[in-house]
């Protein structure tokens, strides 16, 4: 017997959670195959504002406020030409004045938990075996539970694949573009104790740049700090050492991290990973979408992940949303999202290979960032710093400007339903004075 449903899921991570418990939320039959049993380990704790919209959108602000997760008001940064340490606060631009570090076992946990409460069914332990398509198109998949053998056949109007860097239909299709400039290499580990930035920087997530590459500490609500290094993969791979002799000799020869981890004891094994920056060619094809690590990956530099994978998940629920209600338009609506996605990525990721020369002076960032999101100038060039390390820049034309540049005749931006409007990122409604 087969099972139908209007739309199956396959990933049970931020970006699976948020996009079915969106298309739960707006009455769709939705199924979630998630492979591992939650809560399960994953690294990229340090979110940024991007997602504070998606979450606000799913309902689950006061559950992950309850959770208490270290706030996290803004990022300081050891990085430039003066090799000076300074910060940046999320309210100094953009609406939202925090986010948060988190466990991520805990946090994916609960958007998990909480797409179950809005009515999605979601299945662990469950493996897909086969993409089935009909004439080209996706139209189900098969899966085993936990150790079965026997596959169990579901189908489905459209197929997300939510799958993180498993890449299932990418790979299914050959779709993946490797970024061979970005191909780097993380080592990472956790210490118990040792000091905090001061004051209202305590926080915030310190990025440092090193000789060899850069170097993270976050700070998280039990009392331990997450502390990685990030370099080319090439160069850490020609280093014999053990991963953790690796590390602490980043650390031993870094400014601002080991001030930090002056008096801290590690607490955990050291663990590593291929941070190998990728995008797929496209991101949707007939009855299917790809959304968060599945679609793209972009460098951990700026903490965009789970943004990335939220925002995207909030405009995949919206584009299959429209696509379930009229499917004559499916090529309109998926041709959308593909490029509202494409735009966001291509921003994020220029913005990163400029940002990773470390030699320019702190307002040569800025502008960058100016350049990228606001050529006309609505805020200055460190806000647009700010709205762009944020993972608000798709959303920046719909933010009330607040300055003397504010071009005449713009006397309100708001970002337009994606429910009534289908599948557009910001979709802006501008009132004349």
């Amino acid at each position: 017997m087969t099972a139908t449903y209007d739309a199956i899921v396959i990933g049970g991570g931020p970006s699976g959670a948020t996009t079915a418990g969106l298309l739960a939320k707006a009455g769709h039959n939705v199924l979630v195959l998630e492979k591992e049993q939650f809560p399960r380990y994953h690294i990229g704790e340090s979110l940024i504002p991007g997602l504070n919209a998606v979450v606000d959108e799913l309902g689950v602000r006061e559950t992950i406020d309850a959770a208490g997760f270290t706030r996290k008001a803004g990022i300081s940064l050891l990085w430039g030409a003066e090799r000076k340490l300074w910060s940046i606060a999320f309210g100094e631009s953009g609406p939202y004045d925090y986010t948060w570090q988190v466990k991520r076992a805990e946090f994916d946990l609960l958007l998990l938990e909480h797409a179950r409460k809005l009515g999605a069914m979601v299945i662990e332990h469950a493996s897909v075996r086969e993409v089935l398509t009909t004439d080209g198109r996706a139209t189900g998949v098969t899966y085993t539970i936990g150790r079965g053998t026997e596959p169990i056949r579901a189908e489905a109007r459209c197929i997300v694949d939510a799958s993180g860097q498993s890449k299932i239909l990418a790979r299914e299709f050959g779709l993946v573009e490797m970024h061979d400039d970005l191909k780097n290499l993380a080592v990472w580990t956790y210490y118990q104790g040792g000091d905090r930035l001061p004051d209202e920087l305590s926080g915030n997530i310190l990025v440092e740049n090193h000789p060899d590459g850069w170097l993270w500490v976050i700070p998280l609500s039990d009392g331990t700090q997450s502390v990685g290094f990030v370099g080319p993969n090439d160069r850490v791979a020609e280093d014999t050492r053990p991963s953790l002799e690796l590390l602490e000799s980043k650390i031993a020869t870094s400014r601002e991290a080991k001030k930090l981890l002056r008096n801290a004891t590690q607490v955990a094994g050291c663990r590593t990973a291929k941070d190998w920056s990728y995008t797929c060619s496209r991101f949707f094809g007939p009855g299917y979408l790809m959304v968060g690590d599945a679609a793209a990956f972009i460098d951990p530099l700026f903490s965009t992940g789970v943004t990335l994978a939220m925002k995207g998940a909030s405009s995949a629920a919206a584009t299959v949303s429209a696509i379930l209600q009229e499917p004559d338009r499916e090529e309109e609506y998926g041709q959308a999202y593909d490029q509202g996605l494409r735009e966001f990525l291509g921003n994020v990721l220029s913005f990163v290979r400029f940002f990773y020369d470390a030699s320019k002076d702190v307002e040569a960032y800025w502008a960058k960032a100016k350049d990228l999101i606001d050529p006309i100038g609505w805020m200055t060039a460190r806000d647009d710093f700010i709205i762009m390390v944020s993972g608000l820049n798709a959303e920046l034309a719909v933010m009330q400007p607040h300055h003397d540049a504010a071009p005449e005749g713009v006397a309100e931006g708001r970002l337009a339903s994606s429910r009534n409007k289908g599948v557009e990122w910001a979709n802006v409604e501008s009132v004349t004075r």
